[in-house]
């Protein structure tokens, strides 16, 4: 790609078809280039949706768990596209196991998912952003980041280690200019995959009762937007009819 873009960049790391992409299309609507990322699986959807309503996108292949591919993406962007100025972490990595029947295979790969890829990412962003002063960095949580529950013992050990890293570095990198943001999402988003695992739910609830990609990423959008006299760091969201 040589040419570089003249605008400045979104970076959605874990872009998928439904809140990682209503993400990276909420931000291409105000302008913004988004480079959307996902180890696996199909981009160019969410790419040409973006480009067919004026906005502008990359997509990339990448694995957030490994540090050589991180750096290069980093240094990719930042030499052939334009200036990272917002970046989320958007990668998942919800199974459920009980404890017996969590192997070490899979409680290391989700950690390495949500903790891991998350310091891996947040750090090679607040090197660019540092050099300029500015910048929002956003990782997206889950009710699994603030509490554990039976059969999640992997996905809240690395959730609750992703919410530590978020708070470290927003203490060190809020007096800098760096917004740095955790949003802790608490309830089911209406995709295929909780279509598929959670049937009942559709049934059961009201149409409003399940979150909507596009709402959650109006979140992410304000989070970026805010004044830095009045900077939010942590956002907790959840339908109208979840027990919390």
């Amino acid at each position: 790609m040589g040419e570089t873009v003249d605008r400045k960049v979104a970076l959605i790391v874990g872009a998928g078809d439904f809140l990682g992409g209503a993400i990276a299309k909420r931000f291409a609507r105000e302008g913004y280039h988004a480079v959307i990322t996902r180890r696996r699986g199909d981009l160019e959807e969410v790419q040409s949706a973006i480009e067919k309503s004026g906005g502008s996108a990359s997509g990339f292949h990448s694995d957030a768990r490994d540090e050589d591919q991180v750096i290069d993406l980093f240094e990719r962007i930042e030499r052939d596209i334009g200036p990272i100025e917002v970046c989320v972490f958007n990668v998942g990595g919800n199974v459920r196991f009980s404890i017996t029947e969590t192997t070490a295979r899979v409680y290391r790969k989700v950690w390495e998912m949500c903790a891991f890829g998350a310091f891996l990412v947040g750090r090679e962003a607040a090197k660019r952003m540092l050099e300029r002063g500015k910048g929002t960095i956003v990782f997206t949580g889950a009710s699994a980041s603030v509490r554990g529950r039976e059969g999640f013992a992997a996905f809240s050990g690395g959730k609750h280690a992703q919410r530590a890293l978020a708070q470290s570095m927003a203490r060190e990198l809020g007096p800098k200019g760096i917004h740095v943001a955790h949003v802790v999402i608490d309830g089911a988003i209406d995709t295929k995959w909780t279509r598929e695992i959670f049937p009942d739910w559709f049934e059961t609830r009201p149409a409003d009762g399940i979150m909507q990609p596009d709402d959650l990423a109006e979140i992410y959008w304000n989070l970026h937007a805010q004044p830095r006299a009045a900077w939010t760091f942590e956002v907790d969201v959840r339908p109208y009819v979840e027990e919390w």
